[in-house]
Formats: C-alpha cells, sequence, structure tokens
C-alpha cells in the first residue's frame, strides 16, 4: 500500500516575531538581503527565535536506472551505467567530492544503497535498503511497480527519523545514479508541465548532438505515456530507487520538524514530488544552488523558490547542499548573536 504523509507547515507561525527580531538587530532593515529570508525560513523551522542548527547531516542515495541498461538508452548518459557503483565505493572510501566537502563543512555524511546494481557486502558507513538491482526500463513499462515505489518511500521515511532521533535538526540530500537526469527531466516534465526541451540537459555532459537526441528520445517517450499524473504514480513510471528514496526522506524528515537543504536537479526533482503529495514541503526546504542543468530552473520556479549559490554547478551527490551550509549556519547565526539596538545602546536612525 502507498504511504501516505500527513504533513503541516511549521507551527506556531513565527514569521512576523523573527522579522521583527531581525529588524531590530544593528543594521539598516532588510541590508543583510537575502541572508535575512533564509533566517526566517531557518528560525521558522526550528521553531525558535534564537536557532541553534548543530551539525548537519547529509543523505546522499544511490541507485541504478534499468533504461541506462537498455540499447534505447545507453546515449542518454556519457558515462556507462558501472560509474553508480564505482562512485559509491568512492564515497565509501572517502574519495568524491562530496566527502571533501563535507569534511571541510562538519557535515555527517550517510550513504544509502537504495538500488545499486552491485553487491557491496556488510560495509561500514552504507546503508543498505536496496529495493532491487536498479530499476526496470522505462522504455517498456513503470521504472518500478507501485510496491516497490512504496517501500522505497517507506525506506527513506525511515532513514530521515533514524537521523532525526540522534536530535539532528538539519538533513541535506544528494544522489548517485548514472541515468538519472533522465529520470528527472521525464518527472520535471511530467508534474510542471514545462516543454521536455526545457527540462532536459546535458546530464553527464553530452555534446550538443547527443543532447538533441536525448530530448527527443524523452520526448517521444513522454508522448506516449497516457498514465495517471498523480505524484507517485509518475516517481513509479519514470523515477528511480535513489530518488524515490529521496522522496520519502523528505517527507520523513519535515514530519519530524528538519530543515530540508534540497541539492540540484536531481534532488530537486524528488522535491517536486514530495511538495505535490504534501505542498506544506515546500516550507522546510532551503534550495542551496542554482544548477547548470536546464530543467532546474523549471523546478525552482514550479516551486516558487529561489536557491542561494549559483555556481554552474552539475555534480550532484549533495554537492551543493554542503557548499550551501555556511550561509544557513550564518543565518541561524544573525537571529541567535547579533545585538539588538537596545542591547547595544546603538541609535536607530
Amino acid at each position: 500500500m502507498t504511504p501516505h504523509f500527513d504533513l503541516s507547515p511549521p507551527a506556531p507561525d513565527l514569521s512576523d516575531a523573527l522579522r521583527t527580531c531581525l529588524d531590530n538587530k544593528t543594521k539598516p532593515p532588510g541590508s543583510l538581503g537575502r541572508l535575512e529570508a533564509l533566517a526566517v525560513r531557518v528560525g521558522q523551522v526550528l521553531g525558535t527565535l534564537s536557532p541553534a542548527p548543530g551539525q548537519p547531516h547529509l543523505l546522499v542515495c544511490a541507485g541504478d536506472h534499468g533504461a541506462l541498461r537498455d540499447p534505447r538508452g545507453q546515449a542518454l548518459s556519457a558515462y556507462p551505467a558501472d560509474v553508480t557503483w564505482q562512485m559509491v565505493e568512492n564515497f565509501l572510501a572517502g574519495g568524491a567530492a562530496i566527502n571533501v566537502l563535507a569534511r571541510e563543512a562538519g557535515i555527517e555524511l550517510h550513504i544509502a544503497d537504495a538500488g545499486v546494481a552491485h553487491d557491496f557486502g556488510r560495509r561500514d558507513g552504507l546503508i543498505d535498503v536496496k529495493i532491487a538491482p536498479g530499476t526496470a526500463s522505462w522504455f517498456d513499462g513503470p521504472a518500478m511497480s507501485a510496491s516497490q515505489c512504496a517501500q522505497a518511500l517507506r525506506n527513506g521515511a525511515g532513514i530521515a527519523r533514524d537521523i532525526a532521533a540522534r536530535g539532528v535538526r538539519v538533513l541535506g540530500f544528494g544522489e548517485m545514479g548514472i541515468g538519472n537526469t533522465a529520470s528527472a527531466s521525464l518527472i520535471t516534465h511530467v508534474l510542471t508541465g514545462a516543454a521536455m526541451d526545457d527540462c532536459t540537459g546535458r546530464g553527464t555532459g553530452l555534446d550538443d548532438a547527443a543532447l538533441a537526441a536525448k530530448t527527443r528520445t524523452l520526448a517521444a517517450l513522454a508522448g506516449a505515456w497516457h498514465g495517471p499524473h498523480d505524484p507517485f504514480s509518475v516517481l513509479a513510471q519514470f523515477g528511480g530507487f535513489e530518488i524515490a528514496t529521496l522522496v520519502g526522506a523528505m517527507l520523513g524528515a519535515a514530519q519530524s520538524r528538519m530543515l530540508l537543504v534540497i541539492d540540484g536537479f536531481i534532488s530537486s526533482a524528488a522535491a517536486l514530488v514530495a511538495c505535490a503529495h504534501a505542498p506544506a514541503l515546500r516550507d522546510y526546504c532551503v534550495f542551496s544552488h542554482r544548477s547548470q542543468e536546464r530543467g532546474h530552473a523549471i523546478q525552482l520556479d514550479h516551486l516558487g523558490a529561489e536557491a542561494l549559490l549559483d555556481l554552474d554547478l552539475r555534480l550532484g551527490e549533495g554537492s551543493g547542499a554542503a557548499l550551501a551550509w555556511p550561509l544557513v549556519r550564518a543565518a541561524a547565526a544573525i537571529l541567535r548573536d547579533m545585538a539588538s539596538f537596545e542591547s547595544a545602546g546603538v541609535s536607530r536612525a
């Protein structure tokens, strides 16, 4: 049975009190720009005028896509499908970009095998929630069955709740799965109604000819599909196990009143699905960066979100979420530690 996630906005509503608090700090009103809006989001989710986010954690979910092992889908990525498991090994060895960025930022990293076509055995640092060794090919039908999708959602929610039970208040999200930009493009196209041309990007680095072929392939696939458009059905049709696990983790984290730091295009596709199921999830999210992937702008616009950074990133792995953490921490510190006009004895204008 597909789970349903009841979710309400952060309560009580502290937004007015938070803005008043910021306006009373020793600065001209609004002079810290978007950092002030971020501070309001952090304070609202954490439920206090003096937020102390503590150590952030970051969840990276990995999964393989059957469409990439299908002859019709092998041109969708510049890298072979085996790179998924090889990169998970790299994560576990501490050598990937996200390992470096997480260490630098003081972030605790969690790696989850949601459905990689590889036997890792029992490994320290690896959360084993494998549904199957990769999804089916969406050229022939749904990428996953309804029961597989439901299990991935439950798995993700369980991971997030376990992390929250340790007192963690901030959770970032990343992914690994060769071919998952194609899945994210299809999900974005269906859930936003945007043209496939605007939802499809270069992924792992396709050249112009390969990008055009990828776009044609996905457009034909989407045009031939006439299934239900509810978010979990779309996820089962075109998603990956890593994306579905992220959706569940986002919903579980928000139910645990955690602040969600969303990475780029793939993680935002998961957020699209989660917000379509539970619109209140949007109030728990910070979108870390604007990806170079073309479809990410569509996602952000649809969600009414503005990303914190724009660095031309398109790596995934949670890299943008790790880079944005110092801004989240700074926004919380402004609320918590900056003097007011009254406490500092500073005259107002």
